[in-house]
């Protein structure tokens, strides 16, 4: 543990020890304590100041570590203020993998896995765990429609946070965030690496970014007491009775725009009222996004549109909550969309059609009787939002079997895929490498490499497995990196981008 003391405090050599006052560690202080602290200050400054705040008593002893309230070194000038979650971030390694569908991210997560369970280190770590970050890979079966790897296939290495949510339950971000930190602290603990995969690549970038989490995504956290501007109290007085009595007891989950879109458009009608900046933002027929601007007011007594700004203003000095290493596996989108479109194809030999039946049953409440037809699913809540699901309703929903709407509908599933895969390009390339790159803008703090994906064979396992090893080998020995752009054409193509703020 004493490397793992020091490799913190080397974050702070360049300026001296004196420049700085400490405040509280995180839960990963119970590796440190005064004598080990003072005897490395002593040493290092030259000085016999030591370290008070714990009132004598041993990190463990301490729910906040060696901080209680504030951790000081008496008796030298020029005091700082530093957050030490900055010194935490460099013993606590975390790696991700992000890209879109059909790229191999959880095979090579496999792969690295089991090279740190297989090899012999020199450092702290042993082993590694999966740790699922997928949206839809969360919910319990529907193994094909959510392309779980199967269990064979996961050669030994723990998948945490997949298959755990009912299919009709809403799990969201700011819940996948606190669930996913207490399984990094979990993998920690035991001197794993943990390595979050999956194609949600915004639930990835709000981990890593604890200052990002965007006013959409549920991710507030309510208030006891919210306290309200008269401003705002008096914009909500002013709405007419009948919106009143909804905002006042909004519905738990969003109507469908198209199955009631007089309730859909009165809850935007109230957004509008009451944030119309944040209103022009979202359709009305995005019943989920206004919805959830009108809980955020009731819930912190704010309008959306203040918390994103503040958000919007903050990006530049957002630091990431571990030393990060993220992977982008990446294919050419010609080459891609043939491989999604065969995808689809092996996904209906294996079974699709029985689990989209299997999961109207779950709509219908296991009411065998009733069809497709009978059905109005919200096909943006849970599991439903799964490709796949929607796009065979008509073909399911027929009175008898047609090979015309059945190849139709595997156009749309086909169609609704490679249209994902580009979403899921347009986030990481608009959203999350901005994040990145305002991040590291001083210090290279969060690593993020694309490793070219689009041939398969034994030029994947060089592109991909060898070289993604390697880097996090150099990650975790913290030694210096290669340039992100200097890796292929590819990579220096598609991270070439203007290193504006994430919104």
């Amino acid at each position: 543990m004493r490397e793992a003391v020091k490799s913190a405090m080397r974050f702070l050599e360049a300026p001296a020890w004196k420049d700085y006052v400490l405040h509280p560690f995180g839960a990963l202080a119970n590796a440190i304590n005064d004598s080990l602290l003072d005897s490395y200050i002593r040493n290092s400054t030259g000085t016999s100041s030591h370290c008070t705040g714990t009132n004598g008593m041993s990190a463990k002893d301490s729910t906040y570590g060696v901080v209680d309230p504030d951790f000081r070194i008496k008796g030298l000038s020029g005091i700082r203020i530093v957050d030490a979650s900055v010194l935490l971030m460099n013993v606590r390694p975390l790696i991700t993998v992000c890209g879109t569908t059909g790229v191999g991210k959880s095979n090579f997560a496999i792969e690295l896995a089991l090279h740190l369970s297989r090899s012999t280190r020199k450092d702290d770590w042993r082993g590694a765990r999966i740790i699922n970050a997928d949206s839809m890979q969360v919910y319990r079966g529907m193994d094909i429609i959510t392309n779980k790897v199967p269990e064979e296939e996961r050669q030994g290495i723990e998948h945490r946070l997949m298959g755990f949510k009912s299919p009709g339950e809403r799990y969201v971000v700011g819940q996948w965030v606190q669930d996913a930190l207490k399984e990094i602290d979990e993998a920690h603990k035991r001197s794993e690496v943990p390595i979050v995969v999956g194609g949600t690549s915004y639930w990835i970038q709000h981990l890593i970014f604890p200052n990002r989490l965007a006013i959409d995504t549920n991710a507030q956290v309510p208030s006891p007491n919210p306290v309200m501007s008269q401003e705002l109290a008096g914009t909500i007085d002013s709405l007419s009775p009948d919106l009143l009595a909804l905002f006042k007891n909004l519905p738990e989950h969003p109507p469908s725009a198209m199955a009631d879109p007089d309730a859909a458009y009165k809850l935007y009608m109230i957004l509008s009222s009451l944030d119309p900046i944040v209103a022009n933002r979202w359709h009305w027929r995005d019943t989920r996004k206004v919805l959830r601007s009108l809980e955020v007011i009731k819930e912190t007594g704010r309008r959306p549109s203040e918390i994103m700004l503040e958000q919007t203003e903050g990006i530049s000095a957002s630091k990431p909550r571990f030393r990060t290493l993220c992977f982008w596996l990446h294919a050419e989108r010609s080459i891609l969309e043939q491989r999604l479109n065969e995808r689809v194809d092996k996904m209906i030999e294996q079974g699709l059609l029985t689990e989209i039946r299997t999961l109207h049953q779950i709509a219908t409440g296991a009411d065998s009787n009733s069809t497709p037809e009978d059905v109005k699913t919200d096909y943006t809540f849970g599991i439903y939002q799964s490709i796949g699901y929607k796009e065979f309703h008509d073909y399911l929903s027929a009175p008898e079997a047609s090979e015309k709407v059945f190849d139709t509908a595997v156009e749309h599933m086909k169609l609704s895929t490679r249209q994902y895969a580009k979403r899921q390009v347009s986030w990481i390339r608009n959203k999350l490498l901005p994040a990145v790159y305002s991040a590291n803008t001083e210090e290279f703090l969060v690593p993020t490499y694309l490793l070219d994906a689009t041939v398969l064979g034994e030029i994947w396992n060089n592109n991909v497995r060898d070289l993604g090893i390697n880097l996090t080998e150099g990650f975790l020995a913290q030694g210096k990196l290669p340039d992100p752009l200097t890796l292929s054409d590819n990579a220096k193509r598609m991270m070439s981008i203007d290193k504006k703020s994430a919104e």
